[in-house]
């Protein structure tokens, strides 16, 4: 079972509290306060973790707490302050915060829909995880190592040594830790690749991963044979990778998250570069050019940002004779588009893929490479002094 998005509730550890003693020792009957002061709680951490790549461990376990501080003692002796909880998720994790879900209330009255009460004959839809808000973003954790507090934990208490005075030379006062943090998280997994191949079902996508990869995605002759995306490492020239994603297949209406519309196309935000891989040949008994137009429309429709990606068409099955007149017209249509035919089952075409590939990626470093250059210089960054 592959996992995605799930909710998950943290609580961090709550501050140890101060002590209120005295000393008491042989001679010294009436000795001064030392009440030591409690240890702090433990935060709750998520890492960015490349060895991780689902959420399964947090859906069977979603509940986070950390350990609480330790009290003070006497003689000074503070608490012990408990360790961070560290939780390691995948790379391309992003974090929202989750309204606290209401109590369930056994007593309350039952619900209508349409006129019926609960419980009907009708079986209940299956209710999935809404789609979080924009604004409830707290963090992105798009690089390894990165890490995120999401329930800081509580400040330990001061002991009574921290109240005399001259005026009070045995204070009894003592203060308690504070609480830590608690509050509910939704974490939503996208996957990070330079590439997308974006397709119908059984266009080939699957096949292509294992050409130009050492990804084994699962390969079937039937559709939706990929369930779940799949990320492959490509080894290109002068010692270069990149990374491609094996998005599953899309369906008219995705937008409108039918099938699993959302759950897929959320993976593709993350990619930089969309490779439509199209069945020239038409041999699912659709027109390459329809499922085009309609791979583009579901795009922008669920994201305009989609659209503005740069893409390129990759023309696969060319190993069947219907594809060669389709070759001719999308290159009379798409005059301006970057068309590869590639055959990925016999592997034709694969050298010339992987070399645009390297193309872009050089692009993308030089990009970057500017743009970091450029916000150095609006920071009042200096290059070095050349003497």
């Amino acid at each position: 079972m592959f996992i995605d998005r799930v909710r998950v509730h943290a609580k961090a550890g709550d501050g140890g509290d101060g002590s209120a003693s005295f000393r008491r020792e042989k001679f010294i009957p009436k000795g001064g306060p030392d009440g030591g002061d409690g240890g702090d709680g433990g935060d709750v951490i998520l890492r960015a973790d490349n060895h991780i790549d689902q959420l399964a461990n947090l859906f069977f376990e979603p509940i986070l707490k950390a350990k609480p501080g330790g009290k003070g003692s006497y003689r000074q002796r503070h608490g012990k302050s408990a360790p961070d909880l560290v939780v390691p998720v995948p790379v391309g994790t992003l974090i929202y915060r989750f309204p606290t879900p209401a109590p369930h209330d056994p007593f309350a009255e039952p619900e209508l829909i349409d006129g019926e009460e609960f419980p009907s004959d009708q079986p209940r839809a299956k209710k999935g995880l809404a789609d979080p808000m924009p604004e409830d973003l707290v963090a992105d954790l798009d690089e390894v190592g990165k890490e995120f507090i999401i329930c800081h934990g509580g400040k330990g208490g001061r002991g009574n040594i921290h109240f005399k005075s001259s005026r009070n030379q045995a204070p009894r006062r003592f203060t308690e830790g504070t609480e830590g943090d608690e509050s509910w998280f939704l974490l939503e997994m996208r996957s990070i690749a330079f590439a997308g191949l974006v397709g119908y079902p059984n266009a080939g996508k699957s096949t292509l991963l294992r050409a130009i990869s050492r990804a084994h995605p699962k390969v079937g002759s039937y559709a939706f044979t990929t369930r779940n995306p799949q990320v492959g490492v490509v080894d290109l020239e002068d010692y270069h990778k990149t990374t491609v994603a094996d998005i599953p297949g899309l369906i008219e209406g995705a937008h409108e998250n039918r099938g699993l519309g959302h759950q897929f196309l959320r993976h593709v935000m993350r990619c930089a570069y969309l490779l439509m891989v199209l069945d020239m040949a038409g041999s699912e008994g659709r027109s390459p050019m329809d499922d085009l137009n309609a791979l583009r429309k579901e795009l922008e429709l669920y994201n305009p940002e989609l659209a503005e990606r740069p893409w390129c068409i990759v023309a696969n099955k060319m190993d069947m004779p219907e594809a060669t007149a389709n070759l001719k017209l999308f290159k009379k249509k798409f005059k301006g588009v970057t068309i590869l035919p590639i055959c990925a089952e016999l592997g034709e075409g694969i050298p010339e893929l992987k070399a645009f590939l390297q193309e872009k990626v050089v692009e993308q470093e030089a990009s970057l490479a500017e743009a970091k250059a450029a916000k150095l210089m609006e920071e009042g960054g200096n290059s070095p002094l050349v003497y």
